[in-house]
């Protein structure tokens, strides 16, 4: 049984407010793909999709003189290393296994390669498949971020999300 499920990360007013700043249909489905590369790849899904989940919640919103720009965003952005210290807070406040918060938190922390040098870094098969579900739901100039989603939905996405990783996991565990 996990601690703490996805449901409980998403509801968390830290969760939402860095969410519905950074994008809640992208994180979600980030996650969902987090999940199913993972699946694929035999890592922890639970793991990948909470870090794919809160893969942005670091993100700041770059305007100048009232427009997105998009290019002071690339050329300064951080939000990898402000996500990934809000993620470990969050998980630990909500009881997670620090061994996983911190897992989730460098997975979210290496999850972009734009604030460091190219190539600098041999990353794990859980940061691989975060950066790659990040990649697989990108638009160009962060359009991702954008899309919208009812709060209804998302929590039924969240909810069937949940569902399916508990289903992984008993059926794991039957085999080891």
């Amino acid at each position: 049984m996990r601690r703490v499920s996805i449901t409980d990360v998403f509801t968390h007013p830290i969760a939402q407010k860095y969410l519905n700043r950074s994008g809640v249909s992208h994180a979600i489905t980030v996650a969902q793909y987090a999940v199913q590369l993972a699946i694929k790849h035999d890592v922890n899904p639970d793991i990948a999709a909470k870090a794919g989940l809160l893969h942005d919640i670091g993100h700041y919103e770059w305007y100048t003189n009232g427009e997105w720009d998009y290019e002071a965003y690339r050329k300064n952005d951080i939000h990898a290393i402000k996500g990934a210290e809000r993620a470990h807070k969050l998980l630990i406040r909500l009881g997670e296994d620090r061994k996983y918060a911190k897992e989730v938190a460098l997975a979210i922390l290496l999850h972009t390669d734009s604030y460091l040098p190219e190539n600098s870094i041999d990353k794990n098969t859980l940061q691989r498949i975060v950066r790659k579900a990040d990649e697989m739901d990108e638009e160009p100039f962060g359009k991702h971020h954008y899309r919208k989603i009812s709060y209804e939905d998302a929590i039924k996405q969240i909810e069937r999300l949940d569902q399916e990783i508990e289903h992984f996991l008993t059926e794991y565990r039957k085999t080891v």
